[in-house]
């Protein structure tokens, strides 16, 4: 069995490619040629481990994942991936699956910056400087010509370092500031990524703040859970999900629906988006929302790609069982 760290993943496939990976679970999503039950969360607390199986043609996937979002002095997030043979049952590759869940959540918000995101868009805000807004950010970076990064975090001490880290990944040609408010953030930002593990919205409430913009939300997977404004439902009629699952796991989209700011006929997932082939519509005056509580197909499709590039290019560590 092949066991793969960080440097393995990273080395096995780009930020470029994974988006790529993500645009192909889409479509065996579309085509419904997997097995995936609803991830089975167990909280207690504020604490949260997750179970997410799928079976693929090729391959079954299984994460384990640990979310302890009063961490301070470790990550919040913990993780690991099995890659098993679909053919035999046995264990073909483990993977770090701490660093796979903020490179492949970075790719989902990437895959959406590639297809909703205007096409010379230059402008980011990102909400949240923890692991997600890291990944989120390499992937709209990777995705569109960005040349000004401005973000915001509750806890401004984490900042400097997040914007140290970012500059090793994108280099020192786009511009980053650190902005006391998301409002100041956000007033010129084209493209708005949210990844934090709030219960309360993170963005104003006001409508004006809001308009001619791609809004990502990442961070919120409980229906608890919420980083979006009602302003925000006023000024879209196109919100797109990554799976159905996220109508009732996240207070983004359920509070909304329950709360008749949105109707249902205004969500569509993105692999049937896609499936389409048809170029987004814009309107002047309205923003587009993507939101992603992440799947267990988007892990096994992943694993399973990095698993034959790392064999081919001879990365990795044999483990002996």
């Amino acid at each position: 069995m092949l066991y793969l760290n960080e440097k393995d993943i990273k080395n096995a496939i780009s930020m470029k490619e994974m988006i790529d990976a993500i645009d192909i679970t889409y479509k065996v999503y579309q085509s419904g040629d997997y097995l995936m039950p609803t991830r089975l969360q167990i909280i207690d607390g504020d604490n949260t481990l997750l179970v997410m199986p799928s079976f693929i043609k090729e391959a079954i996937g299984t994460k384990l994942v640990t979310i302890f979002p009063e961490n301070i002095t470790v990550p919040r997030l913990h993780g690991i991936v099995v890659l098993t043979s679909n053919e035999t049952g046995e264990i073909k590759a483990i993977m770090d699956g701490t660093f796979l869940t903020g490179f492949r959540t970075g790719a989902v918000g990437g895959s959406a910056v590639r297809h909703f995101a205007e096409e010379e868009g230059e402008t980011l805000a990102i909400i949240g400087t923890g692991v997600q807004g890291f990944y989120q950010a390499i992937a709209a970076c990777t995705e569109r010509p960005i040349r000004k990064i401005a973000l915001y975090n509750r806890t401004e001490s984490k900042v400097p370092d997040f914007t140290r880290r970012l500059r090793q990944e994108i280099g020192d040609a786009i511009e980053i500031t650190s902005c006391h408010s998301a409002e100041d953030a956000i007033k010129e930002a084209e493209i708005i990524i949210t990844a934090t593990n709030s219960n309360d919205p993170v963005l104003p409430n006001n409508p004006e703040f809001l308009k001619n913009k791609l809004i990502v939300g990442i961070g919120s997977f409980q229906p608890k859970m919420r980083e979006f404004p009602q302003a925000l439902f006023e000024v879209t009629d196109q919100v797109y999900i990554d799976t159905d699952d996220a109508i009732k796991e996240s207070g983004d989209i359920c509070t909304p629906l329950e709360n008749k700011w949105i109707k249902n006929q205004s969500i569509q997932t993105m692999a049937s988006y896609l499936a389409t082939n048809k170029k987004i519509e814009r309107e002047e005056g309205k923003s587009i929302i993507f939101k992603s509580t992440g799947m267990a197909l988007f892990d096994v499709v992943a694993a399973n790609i990095i698993y034959k590039k790392a064999s081919q290019l001879n990365i990795g560590q044999q483990l002996e069982t």
